[in-house]
C-alpha cells in the first residue's frame, strides 16, 4: 500500500492505495464518487473523463499515485452553492442525454474546453467531445448543449461583472 493524497473537488483525501490502482477506481470505490463512470477501462469511451489540473483526462488510464496532491474535479464537483454549472444546465435545457451514462464524461470534456476558451467555435465544441462515445446517439443535442453552455457561461460572467 502507498500513501496518496487526492485533492478531489476541493477536498483533501488521505488514502492508502495499491500503486496500480487507477484514479477511476479510487474515485468510485474509495471515495464513493460514482458520477465518473467505468465502462471500457481502456480509454476508448470517455465515460470516465475528469479534470486533472483543469485538463480533461481519462481517469481509467491514470494511476491514483500519479494524481497525488494534484487537483481533480469530478462531475460532482461542478455545482456550487446549490447551483448547477452552466454545462450541466445546458445538458438539461437541450435534452442532451438519453440513458445518461456518457453524460458526466461529456460534461467534463466541455467544462475543460470552456475553462480554456470561453468562446469556442462549433468545431472546438465538436473536437472537445470527440473522445466521448454516446451509445444512444444524442450527439446533435450534445453539440447543442455545448453551444448553449457557451451562452449560459457568458450570461453568468456578464451578471457577475455587473454585480461588481
Amino acid at each position: 500500500m502507498h500513501p496518496v493524497h487526492l485533492h478531489v473537488n476541493k477536498t483533501e483525501h488521505a488514502l492508502q492505495l495499491e500503486p496500480r490502482r487507477t484514479l477511476l477506481d479510487a474515485l468510485r470505490n474509495d471515495l464513493h464518487l460514482t458520477g465518473t463512470k467505468k465502462v471500457c477501462d481502456m480509454g476508448d469511451c470517455g465515460a470516465c473523463t475528469v479534470l486533472l489540473e483543469g485538463k480533461a483526462v481519462y481517469s481509467c488510464l491514470l494511476l491514483a499515485v500519479e494524481c497525488d496532491r494534484r487537483p481533480v474535479t469530478t462531475v460532482e464537483g461542478l455545482a456550487h452553492d446549490g447551483k448547477l454549472d452552466p454545462v450541466q444546465r445546458a445538458f438539461i435545457e437541450m435534452d442532451a442525454f438519453q440513458c445518461g451514462f456518457c453524460t458526466p464524461g461529456q460534461i467534463m470534456s466541455l467544462r475543460a474546453l470552456l475553462q480554456e476558451n470561453a468562446r469556442p467555435s462549433d468545431e472546438d465544441i465538436q473536437r472537445a467531445v470527440t473522445g466521448n462515445l454516446c451509445r444512444c446517439g444524442a450527439y446533435l443535442n450534445i453539440i447543442r448543449a455545448g453551444k448553449r453552455a457557451v451562452e449560459l457561461l457568458a450570461e453568468e460572467q456578464q451578471a457577475t461583472g455587473a454585480a461588481r
